[in-house]
């Protein structure tokens, strides 16, 4: 990759000097928005490192039967990367990852990365003003700042359910499927009815002998208005500017359909959602035909407590003789399958939990230790005084850290929308600091504190906190009992990421003194043989 982690260069201050500029952690659509930010900043040492071995994130960790984008694939890319060829008005995830693999080539970011390289540690160095992050083979890499762009869906959260991992079949979660495993002619159990059920269930009932799913949860369910793109559709969509009119269409519908559940009057919300409501379940119980079972399928909680989904498959399933429906809660997993709370013992060969990921909670943000000014650490902290950031960017005591998906960063809707923010706002604060001749950029306590005021604020109006929601557990909530969704609109998201007020940021170059820089040189200031 050019330089070696082990290379220590000296500044003229005798501080160490990093090995990058910045160092940009997540080689996911986040990771390749961030690397193209900076470099439209003019700042282009950098380096994106990614523990899998090809970019994509999401979309190259998430392989399951099935797996495809929720959102119109037009809305769900880079507003300064869309493309027309889509197969799909909704495309299957493997094109997601081709479309993050060829953004990559076109932007020259393939040079910039490092895969396979999974780090499990961070330390704010504040001698030299620099990150240290620790990699799990125990090298060092180093650098002046770090974009954090991690996505939310990175660690897969398997059922703490008793005994499961003492079952004597195959076990596997969806995040992490195993196409090794032969499904045809095996009876399947399926944990979990959230958006990747959905997805899979009518994408293997046609392979195995049985397949049973356990609900613990119905999900709302909506007509997928889905399509092949054809040619001449794909011709229609290769000119720019209609393509563009379209994506506005579909962009202002998402926002006003998505963040206006946050962000709209108590009024309007609950009067839209009960109208919603009605046609939804109509058109769900038109698909069900035993009437007991169409009824376990029927959401009890309201409409938006918890991420609606769409298929125009998923309960058709149910009326396959091959298909059972379990709702009673599970008792443990034994050898042979699945006890459940009445006695039944469900044998299974195969057991896939669809359930989902490590988001909000403690052990899993971030994925592993943080450590700022003074040995502040991010777990700790979050753990301590709940879930913030500023913009969903930056957090007192961790000076040059910037994250593109932290809490109350994003708006519901696509989450593209969130990255081209948030990375334009780190980019903009480090050329800031590099602008001013510092070497630190921190945020302010009393902007951070006035940011966070005000998304508790707008979020003790949010419905998810109503009678509304009771019993839908959404993990729109996390383990403190707030929402860290961004309580605003995209409008806002885009404006105030990109216009912010840049004295809000604390810039400095710390003083060295004499002994200072005699020890640093005498410890760090080193030319080492750069490793290949």
């Amino acid at each position: 990759m050019g330089r070696g982690i082990d290379i220590r260069r000296c500044a003229a201050d005798g501080r160490v000097s990093p090995d990058y500029e910045v160092v940009v952690v997540g080689a996911g659509l986040g990771g390749i928005g961030a690397g193209i930010a900076l470099q439209r900043k003019g700042i282009h040492d950098f380096v994106i490192i990614d523990k899998w071995d090809r970019v994509g994130g999401t979309w190259h960790a998430n392989t399951y039967p099935g797996v495809a984008v929720d959102i119109p694939s037009l809305i769900y890319s880079f507003s300064f990367e869309q493309r027309g060829d889509w197969s799909r008005i909704f495309a299957p995830g493997e094109e997601l990852r081709d479309y993050a693999d060829d953004v990559v080539d076109k932007y020259g970011l393939r040079e910039k990365l490092r895969l396979s390289t999974m780090i499990v540690s961070a330390r704010f160095d504040e001698q030299n003003s620099i990150w240290r992050l620790a990699t799990a083979s125990g090298a060092e890499i180093t650098g002046r700042y770090v974009a954090m762009a991690i996505g939310g869906l990175e660690r897969p959260k398997m059922p703490e359910i008793p005994g499961i991992d003492e079952f004597g079949g195959t076990l596997m979660h969806t995040a992490l499927w195993d196409h090794d495993v032969a499904l045809a002619g095996k009876r399947v159990a399926v944990i979990g009815t959230g958006a990747t059920s959905l997805q899979l269930v009518p994408a293997i009932v046609e392979e195995v002998d049985h397949l049973t799913v356990f609900q613990r949860t119905p999900i709302w369910v909506f007509p997928k208005r889905d399509a092949a793109v054809g040619p001449l559709g794909r011709k229609i969509m290769g000119r720019r500017r209609i393509r563009s009119a379209i994506r506005l269409v579909g962009t202002i519908a998402t926002e006003i359909a998505m963040s206006g559940q946050l962000t709209g009057p108590t009024w309007m919300v609950d009067s839209t959602r009960k109208l919603l409501e009605v046609p939804a379940r109509r058109w769900m119980r038109r698909q069900v035909d035993d009437p007991i079972t169409r009824e376990k399928l029927i959401p009890q909680y309201g409409l938006g407590c918890k991420r609606p989904s769409m298929s125009n498959e998923y309960l058709k399933t149910f009326n396959r003789d091959d298909v059972s429906l379990v709702t009673e809660s599970i008792d443990r997993v034994t050898d042979k399958g699945v006890l459940t709370a009445d006695g039944v013992e469900h044998e299974i060969d195969v057991l896939i939990c669809a359930t989902g990921f490590k988001l909000w909670e403690k052990g899993s943000a971030p994925p592993f230790p943080v450590s700022g000014r003074g040995g502040l650490d991010l777990e700790k902290f979050w753990d301590e005084n709940r879930y913030q950031a500023y913009q969903g960017v930056s957090v007192p005591g961790f000076p040059n850290v910037f994250m593109i998906t932290g809490p109350y960063g994003f708006v519901l809707g696509s989450y593209l929308w969130m990255i081209e923010a948030t990375a334009a706002h780190l980019s903009r604060a480090i050329a800031e600091t590099k602008g001013r001749g510092a070497i630190e950029c921190e945020i302010s306590q009393e902007a951070h504190d006035k940011y966070f005021q005000m998304c508790l604020k707008r979020q003790s109006r949010n419905f998810l906190f109503t009678p509304t929601c009771s019993g839908s557990n959404t993990y729109y909530i996390d383990d403190k009992g707030d929402s860290p969704f961004r309580p605003t609109t995209h409008g806002e998201m885009y404006w105030q990421n990109r216009h912010f007020d840049l004295d809000i940021y604390h810039y400095g170059t710390p003083e060295v003194s004499a002994a200072d820089f005699a020890s640093a040189a005498g410890r760090h200031c080193e030319v080492q043989q750069a490793q290949p």
